[in-house]
This record gives structure tokens, C-alpha cells and sequence, in this order.
């Protein structure tokens, strides 16, 4: 029975020329980059091409990948900042997160499912509105899962100034969604 190589071991193999080797760190990881880059830009074709550009970067850059840290954690970081080069280069100072899908609680009312699904909607809109700086942050942790050690490690910022923008954003979120309500009951004269 042949053991499971190490992500470590791969890079190695890789580096050494085994092209099988390099596949099976995309074949690993192919979904975390994909995610990672379509929570960011949304538009499943252009992340499907970023996520392209993602790998060969990570292969080129290999020699450079040292086992003190997760692979995984390096690449969301080449993800992300591959990324934030593409949209400087597009000039757009928002990510639109408007496709990300959710799944829907089975035991819902179709009105529930329809108000669960319109907040969903409208949250989304407000995170894209979010300054980059507060958004990628959020992004990381809210829907991927990342610690606040990952995400610093994958922004190269302090830890504290990761903490801060987490709990800025989050603030600049609960604010413009106040607001909202408040548009809402005023609009319903409530």
C-alpha cells in the first residue's frame, strides 16, 4: 500500500520535475483556490480563469514555499493577493459578491425561505460595499473559515491589525444594516 504523500513532499517531487506530483497539489487544493478567488470576484468564468493564473504562479514560485507553514495557508495567500493585483489592474475599488450561493433550510416556508433568501441578498450587497481593506478580511473569516493567525498570515499584516479591520467591518456592516431597517420602516411607515 503506497503512503500519502505530504503536501512538502509534492513540492519537492515537484521541483525535482514530477509533473504527477504537482497534480495532485492542484488535484488538493483546486477547490480552496476556486472558492477562495469566487467569494472575491463572483463571476464563476473569471474566477475559473484567476484560479488558472493561481496555479501557475504557485508553480513558478515553488522554490520559494517552506514547510513552517501550512500549504494550504501559502496558497490563499498567492490566491488572495493574485486577486487584489487583478482588481487594482481593473481600477474597481469593491468586490461585488453578489453570486455567492448559500444553501436554504429545508423546513422553511416558501415566504421564510423568501425573507432568509432577500437578507442574504441584501447582506451580500452591503460586504461588497465594504472598503477592500475590511472586506477581504471579512470574506476570509466569515465565509472561509480562516482564523485571525491564517488571514494574517495570508494578508502579511499584524495580527492586531487583522483583528481591527475584522471587528471594523463587522461594525460598518451592523451600521449599514441598521440603516437599511430603518429605510425599510420608514418606506412601510412603521
Amino acid at each position: 500500500m503506497a503512503s500519502i504523500k505530504s503536501d512538502y513532499d509534492l513540492v519537492r517531487g515537484s521541483l525535482q520535475g514530477n509533473q504527477n506530483d504537482f497534480a495532485e497539489l492542484i488535484s488538493r487544493y483546486k477547490n480552496l483556490v476556486y472558492s477562495v478567488i469566487l467569494r472575491m470576484v463572483t463571476d464563476r468564468e473569471e474566477a475559473n480563469d484567476l484560479a488558472q493564473d493561481v496555479f501557475l504562479k504557485i508553480y513558478k514560485n515553488l522554490d520559494k514555499y517552506f514547510p513552517d507553514y501550512k500549504f494550504s495557508t501559502w496558497t490563499i495567500r498567492i490566491s488572495t493577493n493574485h486577486v487584489i493585483d487583478y482588481m487594482r489592474r481593473k481600477r474597481q475599488e469593491t468586490i461585488n459578491i453578489e453570486d455567492v450561493e448559500y444553501e436554504l433550510g429545508t423546513n422553511d416556508s416558501p415566504e421564510a425561505a423568501y425573507i432568509r433568501q432577500e437578507q442574504r441578498t441584501e447582506l451580500k450587497n452591503i460586504v461588497g460595499q465594504l472598503p477592500e481593506m475590511y472586506k477581504i478580511p471579512i470574506v476570509l473569516y466569515h465565509e472561509q473559515g480562516l482564523s485571525y493567525q491564517e488571514i494574517a498570515d495570508i494578508t502579511n499584516e499584524p495580527l492586531s491589525k487583522v483583528k481591527n479591520r475584522i471587528f471594523r467591518g463587522r461594525r460598518m456592516l451592523k451600521d449599514s444594516l441598521m440603516s437599511l431597517k430603518r429605510e425599510e420602516s420608514a418606506s412601510y411607515g412603521v
